[in-house]
């Protein structure tokens, strides 16, 4: 198989995974509530990304490293939206 394929089909799933955030992040920024997400579920998914990234810059692959980087900073986005938004109602609880 050529491997301009196997290149769009790496983009195309780059694409996917690099926007799947971001409905999330504007259901969050719309409603300004998170309870619906998973604390521990994205603590372990920055955790994952960030050892994507390390693993594409030691093989050198700057799609892996960059496309990673990017899912990184959404999901880490959505990790200190979900912190931020459950202190304030910790506080508002209070």
């Amino acid at each position: 198989m050529p491997t301009h394929w196997a290149s769009a089909v790496g983009a195309a799933a780059a694409v996917c995974s690099m926007s799947s955030f971001l409905p999330q992040i504007a259901k969050i920024v719309r409603e300004r509530d998170a309870t619906a997400v998973s604390l521990r579920m994205y603590l372990v998914t920055v955790a994952g990304f960030s050892a994507w990234v390390v693993y594409g810059l030691m093989i050198g692959s700057w799609p892996v490293a960059a496309s990673n980087a990017v899912c990184l900073v959404l999901s880490g986005l959505i990790l200190a939206l979900k912190w931020r938004l459950s202190a304030a109602e910790a506080g508002r609880a209070r």
